[in-house]
């Protein structure tokens, strides 16, 4: 049991958090490689252990163990390097959740390529914007007309392109991926001398989603897959040879968060639905048929299934439901606590790391918290100053100490860009530019990220506070709460609602909102605009665009 989580930490078990956040340590490997290192280690001790169960919408399902996945990972990396990938090569994939995925994650680690995970929302720009940033050598797809197209739209400009595989489907142009492989020799040796990889070289590089403006190639190396134990043992508590479920797309930084790295390495088995549309009950029908152990979902998938009748389904298998990617209001966990009888714990971080705060096995979770710091992090709240705040105090939630000690899991720079990767993270710290508060008992609370901070008549309001608010009222199943212009006050506070199920727009409700709030919270708080829409804008990575309503209100930044 845990064998192979026992290689990199001398230490598992913990008598508290405090015995946790003091002595828990991650060994680093000079030459860690996440394919060889664990899924081929699992597949030397234990060839029959379940790595992964994958189903879809269309009653297909399949189990792979790992014995299978380094076999099949083997002929992937075989055919991926006789299509010319190597060392430092960069390899783009666009595969939703299909299984193929996590093979191709494999066997990319055991070549010591580059892998970016990418979304089916890319559209052309996209494609080209990526490929020429990254000098991206092979793309990979799922058969989705609306993704291939755009791909193929964007080769005549992506020069660097020199194949397009495609999972799942046939389509003129396009290699067949399973074709591709099948003839492959099934071992494949650990690369040296020149092409073998040290814990330092990049694995994985995310491409963040922003408001404005190209995103950001954000820089994992090989090490990055340890930093999320914490991630996966600690905060969503995945149990070894239990099906532990994330619900993320391939595309987006939570799948490495919760559907492979961590959760693998601590032996658990991930469970993979392929959903092509979220729809609630189908969600909730899987957790119930599969029986899962645990269960991570970002706050609107919980509100959704909220808007359910979720007594009517078994959850009762899953010991642990967790959440990360925007607050969670204390409305929601509360109500899924009165349903199912366990409480949510929040977990917090960036793209840019593993999970840097959250409510770990020896804290009782506090509505509205996003728990206490991971080890290894040294997670500081500071002013502008770079001066530790008080309790009570609004401070940026920062990583300190790279210097002593750069933590494994933490991003190592930005693709291309040394003067953004040198005020990152070349300094005493890495300031993430989101805003918290710290209660007397260690508790950390989210306030919003900096710039979402709304300054209006002399107060700083933070937006969670209001929208947590907004949403315990049964009309509201998601908001975002923004600055927006006035004439005589500079900016007043705006609320954007989606509103539940059989409720519908008018003056009255607008009323009742904005005196709910004022009941709730401090009464100047209260959103003195109130605009009903059908959805929020997201980001691909499902993160409200705060900043893209701000404009569209006329808000200059």
């Amino acid at each position: 049991m845990d064998h192979v989580l026992k290689q990199y930490c001398p230490r598992i078990e913990f008598d508290s958090y405090e015995d946790f956040f003091e002595n828990f340590q991650i060994n680093v490997p000079e030459a860690f490689n996440f394919g060889f290192d664990v899924i081929d280690e699992w597949a030397r001790v234990e060839p029959e252990k379940v790595a992964l169960v994958w189903c879809d919408d269309h009653d297909n399902e399949k189990i792979i163990t790992f014995n299978e996945l380094s076999r099949l990972s083997n002929q992937a990396a075989n055919a991926f390097r006789r299509l010319g990938v190597g060392k430092g090569d960069v390899v783009m994939c666009i595969l939703r959740r299909r299984w193929e995925y996590w093979v191709c994650a494999v066997a990319l680690c055991k070549l010591g390529a580059t892998i970016i995970p990418a979304s089916l929302q890319l559209t052309k720009k996209d494609v080209i914007y990526r490929a020429n940033s990254a000098e991206v050598k092979v793309v990979v797809c799922v058969d989705d007309d609306y993704v291939c197209t755009q791909v193929e739209e964007a080769l005549p400009e992506s020069p660097t392109i020199c194949e397009k595989l495609l999972v799942a489907g046939h389509r003129d142009g396009w290699v067949d991926f399973a074709d591709l492989i099948k003839d492959e020799s099934e071992a494949f040796d650990r690369p040296c001398g020149d092409e073998a990889v040290t814990s330092k070289d990049i694995m994985l590089m995310y491409f963040t989603s922003g408001t404005t403006g190209n995103p950001k190639a954000v820089e994992h190396n090989f090490a990055h897959p340890l930093g999320h134990i914490i991630t996966a043992k600690y905060w969503q508590q995945v149990q070894e040879n239990k099906l532990h479920m994330s619900v993320t797309d391939s595309g987006w930084a939570k799948f490495g968060w919760g559907k492979i790295y961590g959760q693998w390495i601590a032996g658990a088995t991930i469970f993979a639905y392929d959903m092509e549309k979220f729809v609630p009950t189908k969600l909730l029908q899987k957790i119930q048929d599969y029986k899962l152990t645990t269960f991570c979902a970002p706050p609107t998938m919980y509100r959704f299934m909220l808007q359910e009748d979720v007594a009517s389904y078994d959850l009762s298998s899953v010991e642990n439901f967790a959440t990360a990617g925007e607050p969670l209001n204390a409305e929601v966990t509360l109500a899924w606590e009165r349903l199912t009888g366990k409480k949510i714990r929040e977990g917090f971080g960036q793209t840019e790391g593993p999970v840097l705060l959250a409510t770990f096995p020896w804290i009782e979770p506090r509505p509205g918290s996003m728990g206490k710091p991971s080890p290894l992090l040294n997670i500081k709240l500071l002013d502008d100053d770079g001066q530790e705040v008080a309790d009570g105090e609004e401070g940026a939630i920062c990583v300190t100490g790279l210097k002593e000690a750069y933590p494994p899991g933490l991003f190592v720079g930005y693709y291309h860009d040394d003067e953004k990767t040198r005020e990152a993270v070349g300094g005493e710290y890495y300031n993430l530019h989101d805003m918290a508060w710290r209660d007397s008992d260690g508790y950390c609370f989210f306030v919003g990220r900096n710039d979402d901070v709304i300054k209006c008549s002399g107060y700083r309001i933070g937006p969670f506070e209001v929208e947590s608010a907004l949403v315990e009222h049964p009309a509201v199943v998601e908001c975002a709460v923004t600055a927006a212009p006035d004439p005589i006050r500079g900016k007043v506070v705006k609320a954007t609602v989606v509103l539940a199920r059989g409720w519908e727009p008018s003056d009255g409700l607008v009323k009742e909102l904005q005196n709910h709030v004022k009941k709730t919270t401090a009464p100047y708080k209260y959103p003195r605009i109130v605009e009903f829409v059908d959805e929020l804008p997201k980001t691909i990575g499902g993160k409200i665009k705060r900043k893209l309503i701000r404009q569209t209100d006329g808000i200059k930044e």
